[in-house]
């Protein structure tokens, strides 16, 4: 790690990208690849209305089900960052994978509306409880100074996954001749691939991180209370999202992702309305969202060579800025010119900020509850994303076109919430291996008897 973080001039590209997924552990490289596979796997949010709407169920029916899809999703979030303490990220995968592709099988076959519903929900929970442990043994795998880059690597692979998962499902619906059995049997064989792919890979629970891992953590840590803190790591982490919604600046966080998410989803549910209602040609919002897919798998990684190296806190506030001002645009007389330009604008912000966003978590609080921390923000986020829709149908019904300068507040809490809340991290540790700002509110408020310099692949 010395030796590449030394690395100049000319080499800086494969410091920056290459070599942190070729130096990478085993273990790590497999979550990053699993990022990939699952979201390539992830068929029913895609297909679970058309496929209702083929079994003669009702418009209503299909979007009540997708809102049971994304409720599931939130509680398997909070609910994987509890059982990760216990778990660790390869029996917590090996649960997760196992338990969705059950279900996942099981709703060609259910004969009542009401069991396909139990169904979906339990696909979309289970689905969503290795992530917290995931994100956890990632991160305790990776330097201090390459956080922010194996994040960014991280979300490339969804990001990939989510853009080809679509035309990859729709192909196998064809093979199938126009059936959904092949779609949903695949997305149950993908998922126990990765089981099977983690349970081999990944270390258990047991596990202790290397230097890497510590070196990563040690920004939670106090000092000169190695030997009590030891102890405290051991423990299962009882209430673990007590002592986390103890952490006053954490919770600030939190509510910032939250209005983060509302906005940001407002071009999946109120821009195609006001394209709609405004007569513009329907090709232009599918080329904005297509524009954005392309920037963020092309370019982010790219950025994020340059703006890891920057403060995380001042990076979110201006991608968040560039989020509200992209916005903010489609308020402007729309056309395909506002669509683009908006649209290209805040996809910047987020090829920006969306790095440092989801790292940010793994170094926010105390090492024993990073879990928490991290299934907290996705929680945070995912939230956001359920209620936007709602607020922003809410408000285009009320305001119609002048939804947006409305939607822009939202940006603007956010943006003043980052800027109290979040407190930069070195990316670097002293010679002993401590963060040299190991002393954090986080401490205070959320573990006030001190906590682990020692990070652990599985409880801590």
């Amino acid at each position: 790690m010395v030796e590449v973080a030394r690395e100049k001039g000319h080499d800086n590209d494969e410091v920056a990208v290459v070599a942190t997924f070729r130096q990478a552990s085993l273990p790590a490289k497999t979550l990053l690849t699993g990022a990939f596979i699952n979201r390539l796997g992830a068929f029913l949010n895609i297909f679970l209305v058309l496929f209702l709407t083929s079994r003669d169920y009702s418009d209503g029916q299909a979007a009540f089900a997708l809102g049971v899809y994304g409720g599931g999703a939130i509680v398997g979030v909070l609910l994987g960052g509890a059982l990760s303490i216990r778990l660790g990220a390869r029996n917590a995968s090996v649960v997760s994978m196992v338990g969705a592709s059950v279900p996942l099988a099981a709703i060609l076959y259910l004969p009542s509306f009401g069991l396909i519903l139990v169904a979906v929900a339990l696909v979309s929970m289970a689905g969503q409880l290795y992530r917290p442990a995931s994100a956890t043994l990632l991160s305790d795998l990776t330097p201090a100074n390459r956080q922010v880059m194996i994040f960014a690597m991280y979300r490339f692979g969804l990001n990939l996954g989510v853009t080809v998962a679509p035309l990859f499902g729709f192909a196998l619906y064809n093979l199938a001749g126009h059936s959904y059995a092949l779609v949903f049997w695949v997305e149950a064989a993908v998922a126990l691939c990765y089981a099977t792919l983690a349970w081999v890979t990944l270390p258990p629970r047991s596990a202790e991180p290397g230097a890497a891992g510590r070196e990563a953590n040690s920004g939670a840590g106090g000092e000169g209370e190695e030997g009590e803190e030891g102890e405290e790591g051991e423990r299962v982490g009882r209430g673990g999202y007590r002592a986390m919604i103890r952490d006053r600046r954490y919770m600030l966080y939190l509510t910032a992702i939250f209005f983060f998410g509302v906005v940001y989803v407002q071009y999946l549910s109120t821009l195609p309305l006001d394209v709609k209602d405004s007569g513009v040609a329907i090709f232009w919002y599918t080329l904005a969202v297509s524009l954005n897919g392309f920037i963020v798998i092309a370019f982010e990684l790219l950025m994020t060579k340059y703006a890891q190296a920057w403060s995380q806190r001042l990076t979110m506030a201006w991608a968040l800025v560039l989020v509200g001002v992209g916005v903010g645009m489609y308020g402007l007389p729309l056309g395909p010119a506002v669509i683009l330009l908006g649209t290209l604008i805040w996809s910047v912000g987020e090829i920006l900020g969306g790095p440092a966003t989801t790292a940010y978590p793994v170094v926010a609080g105390p090492a024993r509850l990073k879990s928490h921390y991290i299934a907290g923000f996705h929680f945070a986020w995912s939230l956001g994303a359920a209620v936007g829709p709602v607020v922003g149908g809410w408000l285009f019904i009320r305001f119609g076109h002048g939804v947006w300068p409305v939607l822009t507040v939202g940006s603007a809490l956010s943006i003043v919430l980052v800027l109290v809340s979040v407190r930069d991290r070195p990316t670097t540790t002293s010679p002993t291996g401590t963060d040299a700002n190991a002393d954090t509110d986080a401490e205070a408020d959320a573990d006030s008897t001190g906590t682990s310099t020692r990070a652990t692949a599985g409880p801590s």
